[in-house]
């Protein structure tokens, strides 16, 4: 199948040369697109969903050999999740090059975390397939590089880990508070403020309910951690 100038430049950024270019094409295909003779990106993303999983887990491994699995597994999670792999996406370009349904393009689907961390995933199974786990192991790495050197050996889950303050010192576990919503419908903002009963409170804002709450506990834990006792 003859690649476009489009998907040409996609592989260079992702740094694969695909041997069976239809296999790219099917991985930006999402459902909105598909139909008796153009399969979407669903099985593809399955599939990518778990090559990314054991890339992430033998690379969290090597990096610390002395590293539990109550250590590790807030690491994986933190490299694998929809958040993170909407964030690679949209630094390779992915959004540009996703083959969607009128609808999802007119309600703004090229920028959509799930859309974006989905087609991640079906790219890396489509690398998988056409080319083999090395070489879909090589691009992960290369595309996740920074997050996977920067991850904290110790990074939890900002709500976890503010709740399990909170609980240390007798309080209950913190509230969330949506205290305002902008932008669009297709494109919205959420403010969350975290409030602790004892009285400290952090806001953040963010494209969806979940990472703005995750940033207000960040917010939250960093004020708290910098209080004097």
């Amino acid at each position: 199948m003859k690649r476009s100038a489009e998907l040409a430049e996609l592989e260079t950024r992702l740094g694969v040369r695909f041997r069976n270019v239809a296999l790219l094409r099917e991985a930006l295909t999402h459902a909105s697109m598909s139909g008796p003779n153009r399969s979407d990106n669903q099985r593809l993303e399955f599939l990518g969903d778990r090559v990314l999983g054991l890339v992430m887990s033998e690379a969290l491994l090597e990096r610390d050999r002395a590293a539990s699995e109550g250590q590790l597994a807030p690491r994986y999670n933190a490299l694998v999740r929809k958040e993170t792999c909407a964030d690679v996406a949209r630094e390779a370009g992915i959004g540009d090059a996703l083959k969607l349904g009128r609808s999802e393009r007119l309600s703004g689907g090229r920028r959509k975390m799930a859309l974006l961390g989905d087609a991640m995933e079906a790219v890396i199974a489509a690398v998988y397939v056409d080319q083999g786990f090395e070489i879909a192991k090589a691009m992960v790495l290369r595309l996740w590089g920074a997050r996977i050197d920067g991850v904290e050996k110790d990074a939890r889950d900002a709500k976890t880990a503010l709740q399990e303050w909170a609980q240390a010192r007798g309080l209950p576990p913190p509230a969330y508070i949506e205290t305002a919503r902008s932008g669009p419908d297709h494109a919205p903002v959420f403010t969350i403020e975290a409030r602790l009963e004892s009285g400290e409170t952090a806001a953040a804002a963010a494209g969806s309910k979940r990472q703005a709450e995750q940033k207000a506990a960040e917010a939250l834990l960093a004020a708290v951690d910098r209080a004097p006792s």
